[in-house]
C-alpha cells in the first residue's frame, strides 16, 4: 500500500501543499476533521499529476467561506445542495471544499442530500476509484479509507460505478466517464460499460440537471489537453447536448500545442500555471458571437472573471519584467517565481517584444546554468556544511550572485564564503602510546633472547639434545662397536650428569626448552649441563618403573662416567 503521508508531501507541488495546509487549519479552527477525497486520491495513487485539490469536512463547508477568504483563497463559485465551495489560491491551485454527505435520488438527476459521516459520503460517489479518501487530522494523518476497494480498480486501470444504478440516477456520470476514460487511458469495467451503452440508447442523458450541464462543460476547458477531450465528448455525441454551437474545429490548433509546449517548459523551471483561461480564447478562436454565451454557460463566475482579467494581469506583469528594477537576472529571475503564474504563462507566450523573448530564453537555458557552478567544494573545504542553519539561504544567495556574474574568480569566491566559514574544530586527542609502554614489553621477549648466552643456552641445548643425542650416539658408537653396546652407551649419555644436578635445578626454561628444535645440532657440540639431565632424569624414570621395569635396569648404568668422556670426544672432532 501507498505511504500518503510520503506522497502528501513529495507528489503536490509546494503551493498545493500551503492551500491544503491553510484549509486544514480553517477547518481544524472550526473543530471539523478533515479529508482529502475524489480525484486528488486517485492521482496521487495512480501517478498522475495533481490537478486540482478535493478536500471533504465533516461539516458544514458553507460556514468556512469567509475564514477560507482570509486565508488567501478566492471563493469562484458555490454550490448550495451540495455544500460546496469552490475557490482558487495563489499559485494556481484550484480546490474544492464540500460536506460530507449522503446523497440520495428519489428521481434521475434530482439529488437529495444529508449529513453524514466520511463512509457513507465515499459510497455516495460516482466511481470507486474516486470513492477514496485519506484523513487530513491529527492521530490519523496520511491514513486512507477504501471502503469501495477502489486501489483494486485502479491498479486495473478501470473505472467502475459505485451503483448499479449510477447512470440513471446521475446521467452527468455519462459525460464523466468518456472524459475521464480518454484523460486516464482508462477502460470502463465490464458491467459499467455495459449499463453505459444502455444509457446511451435510452437517452438518460435527457433528465441531466441544468448545473451539472454547465459543470462538465467548465471542466472540459480545465483539462491537460482540452482539444483532445472535446473530440472525444463530440464522438460520443455528448458535446452539442453541452453547448451545441462549439465544436472542435471552432479552436485554434496550432496555437494550443504551441502553448501546451510553453506550459511544459514553466513546469520543468518549477513554475506551475493553471492553463485553464489561456485555452479559452484558443479553443474559442473562430466562435464569434457565442463566446459570451459560452461563458454564461459556465457553472462558476470566478473562472469567466480570470479569463477576463488575464489580459490586464499580463500587461502589469511586463511592465514589471522590462523595467529597470528587473533588469538583473537575478531580480527579473525572483519577480518570474512571485508573479502569478497564469499571467507568467500568458505573457511567454503571447508577448511580441524582442527583450522580453530574449530574456525569457535566458530564463530557460543560460541563467538555470548558474547552479551548477556553485563551489560545493570550497564550502567543503571551507567547513560549510548542509548542517549549518544558513546553508540553504547561503546556497540561494551563491546562486544569484552567479548568475548576476559577481563571483567569477576563486578569490572573489573565497572572500564572499569567508564570513560564513565557521571556526576550526580543535585537533583530536593524541591516542599513540608512549615508548615506556614498549619498554614494559621487554622482558617478555627477554627468554626468547636466553639462548644466545653461553650458560643459559647450554640449559636450552640440553634439554632438547636427549632425544637428538641418543639417536646420535648410536650412530657414533656403531664405528667403534657392535650394535647392543651402542644402546647402552646411549643411557650413560643421559644420565651421566645426573650427579651434580641438585646445583642448578633450572624447571622453567626446561619447559619451554623442547619446543626449540632448531638450535639441537649445535647443542650435540657442546659439553651437556647437569641441569636439563635432571629433567629427563625426573620426568622419564619416574613413571617408567611403574608401566616398565625395564627403566630400573637403566639407572645403574648411568653412573659409568667414561662412556661419557668417549661419546664427548668425537662430538668436538665433528665440530673441527
Amino acid at each position: 500500500m501507498a505511504d500518503y503521508i510520503y506522497l502528501l508531501e513529495s507528489r503536490l507541488t509546494p503551493a498545493q501543499r500551503e492551500a491544503l495546509k491553510r484549509i486544514r487549519d480553517v477547518a481544524r479552527a472550526h473543530g471539523l476533521t478533515v479529508f482529502l477525497v475524489g480525484g486528488a486520491i486517485r492521482d496521487l495513487t495512480s501517478g498522475v499529476a495533481i490537478r486540482d485539490i478535493d478536500v471533504a469536512v465533516q461539516g458544514n463547508a458553507l460556514k468556512l467561506k469567509k475564514d477560507l477568504e482570509k486565508a488567501g483563497g478566492k471563493v469562484v463559485g458555490t454550490n448550495e445542495t451540495f455544500q460546496s465551495l469552490h475557490l482558487s489560491f495563489p499559485g494556481g491551485v484550484r480546490a474544492e471544499v464540500s460536506s460530507t454527505l449522503s446523497i440520495t435520488y428519489p428521481k434521475p438527476g434530482k439529488p437529495v442530500a444529508r449529513t453524514a459521516g466520511i463512509l457513507d459520503d465515499l459510497r455516495s460517489r460516482d466511481f470507486t476509484a474516486n470513492a477514496m479518501a485519506v484523513s487530513l487530522n491529527e492521530g490519523s494523518y496520511g491514513l486512507l479509507m477504501d471502503p469501495l476497494n477502489g486501489i483494486a480498480d485502479i491498479e486495473n486501470r478501470e473505472l467502475r460505478l459505485v451503483s448499479n444504478y449510477g447512470f440513471i440516477e446521475d446521467p452527468s456520470r455519462l459525460i464523466r466517464a468518456a472524459r475521464l476514460g480518454h484523460r486516464l487511458g482508462w477502460i470502463l469495467e465490464e458491467r459499467t460499460q455495459q449499463r453505459y451503452e444502455t444509457g446511451k440508447a435510452e437517452n438518460y442523458i435527457d433528465a441531466m440537471g441544468s448545473w451539472e450541464r454547465s459543470y462538465e462543460l467548465e471542466e472540459i476547458f480545465h483539462e491537460e489537453d482540452p482539444l483532445r477531450i472535446a473530440r472525444r465528448l463530440e464522438s460520443e455525441g455528448w458535446l452539442k447536448l453541452l453547448f451545441s454551437h462549439w465544436t472542435p474545429a471552432k479552436a485554434n490548433e496550432s496555437e494550443l500545442e504551441r502553448l501546451r509546449d510553453v506550459v511544459g517548459q514553466l513546469i520543468v523551471s518549477g513554475i506551475f500555471p493553471d492553463p485553464s483561461a489561456a485555452f479559452f480564447p484558443l479553443l474559442t478562436a473562430k466562435l464569434g458571437k457565442d463566446t459570451a454565451a459560452l461563458k454564461h454557460a459556465f457553472a462558476r463566475p470566478g473562472f469567466v472573471e480570470e479569463i477576463e482579467s488575464l489580459e490586464a494581469r499580463t500587461k502589469a506583469l511586463a511592465a514589471q519584467f522590462g523595467s529597470k528594477e528587473n533588469a538583473a537576472p537575478s531580480a527579473a529571475w525572483k519577480l518570474l517565481y512571485s508573479a502569478d503564474p497564469q499571467a507568467v504563462l500568458s505573457l511567454v507566450f503571447g508577448s511580441k517584444s524582442g527583450a522580453v523573448k530574449q530574456k525569457f530564453e535566458q530564463f530557460f537555458s543560460e541563467w538555470p546554468q548558474a547552479r551548477n557552478r556553485i563551489p560545493y567544494t570550497l564550502m567543503q573545504e571551507m567547513r560549510i556544511t548542509p548542517d549549518l542553519p544558513v546553508y540553504n539561504e547561503l546556497v540561494e544567495k551563491l546562486f544569484f550572485a552567479l548568475m548576476d556574474r559577481q563571483l567569477e574568480t576563486p578569490e572573489a569566491l573565497r572572500a564572499y564564503l569567508e564570513p560564513y566559514s565557521p571556526p576550526a574544530p580543535p585537533p583530536p586527542p593524541n591516542l599513540r602510546r608512549r615508548p615506556a609502554k614498549r619498554e614494559s614489553r621487554a622482558p617478555k621477549k627477554a627468554p626468547k633472547a636466553a639462548p644466545t648466552a653461553p650458560a643459559e643456552g647450554a640449559h636450552v641445548a640440553a634439554s632438547a639434545a636427549p632425544a637428538k643425542a641418543a639417536k646420535a650416539a648410536p650412530e657414533k658408537a656403531a664405528a667403534k662397536a657392535p650394535a647392543a653396546p651402542a644402546k647402552k652407551t646411549a643411557t650413560p649419555a643421559k644420565a651421566a650428569p645426573a650427579k651434580a644436578a641438585p646445583k642448578k635445578p633450572a624447571p622453567k626454561p626446561a619447559a619451554k626448552a623442547p619446543a626449540k628444535k632448531a638450535p639441537a645440532k649445535k647443542a650435540a657440540v657442546k659439553p651437556v649441563k647437569k641441569a636439563p639431565a635432571k629433567k629427563a632424569f625426573v620426568k622419564k624414570p619416574a613413571p617408567k618403573p611403574k608401566s616398565k621395569p625395564k627403566a630400573a635396569a637403566k639407572k645403574p648404568a648411568a653412573k659409568k662416567a667414561p662412556p661419557k668422556k668417549k661419546s664427548a670426544k668425537p662430538a668436538k672432532k665433528s665440530r673441527r
